[in-house]
């Protein structure tokens, strides 16, 4: 028999800190907070296997802080470093990384990631100890609060926002763990859409819609609620770039709904149902009981694998480097006397020589090795990478999987940047234009992610 256990951390981040780094944000510090930044975790085991699972509210996990974090989380919980997935929601409104181009607030940035190791293994210790026999459940629904985010202008200039007749998933995806009472432990959720409700006017530290819909699932359901970003890489949200928390709590609130929905029809355990007695009555009154029909799925198991994915042409690192100072050095002057237009211009050029310096880093050594993580918990399959990965990737590797419910998520373990599909490239658009990768990934990576899956169920 599975045992599992649920627990939670604060991560909120001081108010003050450098935030969000939208490239058409005029303003650095965040000014309040919305609602509470979590580390979620959820704990199973087989009594052989031991497992881990963090949904945090964070952009992205670097891979020096991914590495950091599962450090020690395996330090302080005995999970092992393999063992364990760390998976960013990717909210837009919290705080930037340890490298940016804000002046503003970044005193508090390094004091604020190098809190998160204690802070993470605290949660999955507390899941750890918190642990109980459980049974697991699948089951899945859909919603429409995100749409394809590549439409193009009369000229075929593509840019973000609303394209209604694009490529989108809007399957929610649900895992229920039950102790063996029945009652929830924790609900797993898996949605593909941008955090990216909460534009450049907020000012606020917030999760955005998934801090709402883990919080409705919870009222709901009971239990903790994980969050777990499926493939969104060209995938927002309807709503999308605006200052209002209200539309980002309706949105969550419709997410949260149909996932509640999902999960409290869920019943881990095959049943039959008995006809026990007919009572008499104005209309005589059949009397039901729903008998074990059969055992729940308690299989636990995990595949770490990994792929080599072809990279495209950058500059060397000293080159973007340089370009990168001197963008950030020419904003910094703009800061202080310019508009409010050339503000805005600089800080989108500095924030896209950014990427390019991150690019230029990841591909300095050629192909990149890409890490792929799945793992089986009873009938359901959750795969993980480190990419923000196009919903045709997840869709395809869902189809391929052979179990009952397949969670595909990207963001997590680490970050390498976009994943395109190879059509895409030829489109061009935000995501290929700061990818570091050429076409062919998204398809090697569907068949690597495809046989890591059928591997779970040999």
């Amino acid at each position: 028999m599975l045992t599992a256990g649920a627990g939670r951390s604060d991560i909120t981040p001081p108010v003050g800190i450098a935030h969000a780094g939208w490239g058409a944000a005029t303003h650095q510090r965040a000014e309040g907070v919305d609602m509470p930044f979590y580390a979620t975790a959820l704990y199973v085991t087989d009594g052989e296997l031991e497992i881990a699972i963090v949904d945090l509210d964070v952009g992205i996990l670097t891979n020096q802080d991914d590495s950091e974090i599962r450090a020690e989380i395996a330090r302080i919980s005995g999970v092992k470093s393999e063992n364990i997935r760390l998976s960013a929601t990717h909210t837009h409104s919290g705080p930037v990384n340890r490298q940016s181009w804000l002046d503003e607030g970044m005193e508090l940035i390094g004091p604020y990631w190098d809190s998160l190791p204690s802070k993470v293994a605290e949660a999955v210790s507390s899941a750890k100890w918190a642990a109980k026999p459980a049974h697991v459940g699948v089951g899945k629904g859909s919603c429409s609060i995100n749409i394809n985010r590549r439409p193009s202008l009369s000229d075929g200039t593509l840019f973000t926002g609303r394209n209604w007749d694009g490529f989108v998933d809007r399957e929610v995806g649900v895992v229920a763990i039950n102790n063996k009472q029945g009652n929830p432990i924790a609900t797993i959720l898996n949605y593909a859409c941008h955090p990216t409700i909460l534009g450049p006017a907020n000012k606020l530290l917030s999760p955005d819609y998934p801090g709402t819909a883990r919080k409705v699932v919870e009222q709901h359901v009971g239990g903790v609620c994980l969050f777990l970003q499926g493939a969104a890489g060209n995938c927002g949200p309807t709503h999308g770039f605006i200052g209002e928390v209200a539309v980002a709590e309706r949105l969550g609130t419709r997410l949260g709904l149909e996932a509640a929905k999902v999960r409290l029809e869920i019943d881990p355990i095959p049943r039959t149902e008995r006809l026990v007695e007919v009572v008499p009555s104005g209309a005589d009154l059949g009397m039901y009981e729903d008998d074990a029909a059969g055992e729940p799925d308690d299989n636990l198991r995990i595949v770490n694998t990994n792929v080599e994915l072809p990279v495209g042409q950058f500059p060397s690192i000293d080159d973007a480097q340089a370009d990168f100072d001197q963008a950030v050095a020419f904003l910094s002057t703009t800061r202080m006397s310019g508009s409010e237009a050339e503000i805005k211009e600089a800080v989108k050029d500095a924030k896209r020589s950014s990427f390019v310096l991150g690019n230029a880093t990841r591909t300095a050594d050629g192909p990149m090795s890409m890490p792929i993580q799945a793992m089986r918990i009873g009938p359901a399959a959750l795969v993980a990478i480190p990419v923000e990965p196009f919903a045709e990737i997840g869709v395809a590797v869902k189809n391929s999987s052979p179990a009952d419910q397949t969670l595909f998520g990207g963001y997590s373990n680490g970050y390498m940047g976009y994943m395109p599909m190879a059509d895409n490239f030829e489109e061009g658009g935000y995501e290929v234009v700061t990818t570091p990768m050429a076409a062919g990934a998204a398809e090697e990576t569907i068949s690597a992610c495809s046989d890591a899956v059928q591997a779970l169920w040999r």
